[in-house]
């Protein structure tokens, strides 16, 4: 690699965020890609496919959980590595990095005791019927022992990434892709081991990728080395990233709250067909956020690098150029939305009926989409700039104070459909979000630069 201050504080920034958002856009991707390619070889299981998919996506939610865990250490300490960098402090940052691993491997211990022992009353409580709760079962056993690779691979790829190493960081996901599509099959079909082997194609992929991101972080490429004097936990090092942190941990475990809040009030007021179109508005949500997070996730190190480097005109140069592009492309995909939304439904369902329910639907949920890019664009840089308070009220703002209110308030407010009530809940916290958000990071973001 160029030396860090050439390659982070000296290159053109345009070119420097497209060598970086690249990869992680194509990481988001490729990982978003094989969880579907996941589900619809297990859709496919002879006789039981439909139950085998709906156990599996029953374990969700914990899953979810497991992710949020990694996010909560990785993400709170890459950008502070990263910042203590810019600062030419390598030696702290390595000590960051270090007490990182040893509270991602307890964590991973405590996390595999959870899942493996209560997975079935856990499941019970997230929604498993008599039906599923076999499968549930059988897929959440295999998966939990593997609970310390998925926690290292998301967690130490972060590292990875917010030293510059985008394409090495785009690698990890791609070599667990790759295993895991090609084990599935063989696993599922070829040895008949159903769920559990579908479990246990997933735990081994990521078990590669958790080899390649610890033998490129333990290896003599990385600027940043793990080792074995950093060990040792220190609460001044460990606790600020676990604050960082924090905020992601917050979105991503909150999520199955909040899939909860929704099914159960769109049930009540549009029944089934309602709960069928909210599964597809969340996957195309979700698909529409993963390049904007890809985009942040690439401009984190130069921010972050800059921030600890003293270097405020980069920091603030990085910054715009991820607004303009996330507003770009979340515009571009508003209007995809709003004009073709049949398009976008009918790539999760054959279903006339669902299509046309769920595309009018489509366009009031995502009516807002199109200044998202600012939301993500400031979380982002709270997070890069270390600024841990702030990235938690962002978080703790949008799901809690309003989205959840919202969802049973709407229907009170806009009483001649109450079920696109519930849906219009989503755009009106945007709103209400994204003005907040800005305001605050205008505020934040001036006085991060006085700071330097």
């Amino acid at each position: 690699m160029n030396d860090d201050k050439e390659f982070l504080a000296n290159e053109p920034i345009g070119k420097l965020l497209l060598k970086l958002a690249v990869p992680t856009v194509a990481a988001q991707m490729i990982n978003m890609l094989y969880n579907i390619v996941d589900r619809i070889y297990i859709g496919h299981i002879p006789k039981t496919g439909s139950l085998s998919l709906t156990g599996v996506g029953v374990c969700m939610p914990l899953i979810m959980i497991i992710s949020a865990f990694a996010a909560l250490v990785g993400n709170g300490g890459a950008p502070r590595a990263s910042i203590l960098l810019g600062k030419g402090d390598r030696e702290q940052a390595e000590k960051i990095l270090g007490n990182c691993f040893v509270t991602q491997v307890i964590i991973s211990i405590v996390l595999t005791l959870i899942m493996y022992f209560f997975n079935r009353p856990l499941l019970l409580a997230f929604g498993a019927s008599e039906n599923t709760i076999e499968y549930a079962v059988s897929y959440m056993s295999i998966y939990s022992l593997g609970t310390i690779f998925v926690q290292l691979t998301l967690g130490m790829n972060t590292f990875i990434t917010a030293q510059g190493f985008a394409k090495t960081g785009m690698l990890s996901v791609l070599i667990g892709a790759i295993v895991n599509i090609a084990l599935d099959p063989a696993f599922i079909f070829v040895l008949d081991m159903g769920v559990a082997g579908a479990a246990l194609a997933t735990i081994l992929s990521q078990a590669c990728s958790c080899v390649w991101v610890l033998s490129f972080l333990f290896g003599k490429k990385t600027t940043l080395r793990i080792k074995r004097c950093n060990f040792k936990l220190r609460a001044n090092i460990i606790l600020p990233c676990l604050a960082l942190g924090l905020s992601l941990f917050i979105m991503q475990s909150s999520e199955s709250i909040i899939s909860v809040c929704f099914n159960s009030s769109l049930l009540k007021y549009g029944g089934d067909i309602a709960v069928g179109a909210m599964t597809i508005l969340t996957s195309v949500m979700q698909f529409a956020m993963l390049p904007l997070q890809g985009l942040g996730q690439g401009a984190q190190p130069i921010m972050s690098y800059n921030y600890g480097a003293g270097n405020a005109s980069r920091v603030k140069d990085t910054y715009f150029l991820l607004l303009k592009t996330s507003l770009s492309y979340s515009v571009i995909l508003w209007l995809l939305v709003m004009i073709f939304p049949q398009v976008f439904v009918s790539m999760f369902t054959p279903d006339a009926e669902l299509i046309s329910f769920t595309k009018t639907a489509l366009r009031i949920y995502m009516v807002v989409m199109c200044i998202f890019g600012i939301q993500i664009s400031c979380q982002m840089a709270f997070n890069s700039l270390g600024k841990a308070m702030s990235s938690i009220i962002v978080a703790v703002m949008r799901k809690f104070v309003l989205l959840i209110p919202l969802i049973y308030i709407m229907p009170h407010i806009y009483t001649s459909n109450k079920t696109i009530a519930v849906y219009m809940a989503e755009p009106v916290a945007d709103i209400i979000a994204v003005t907040f958000t800005a305001v605050l990071f205008s505020f934040q973001f001036r006085k991060a630069l006085k700071e330097i």
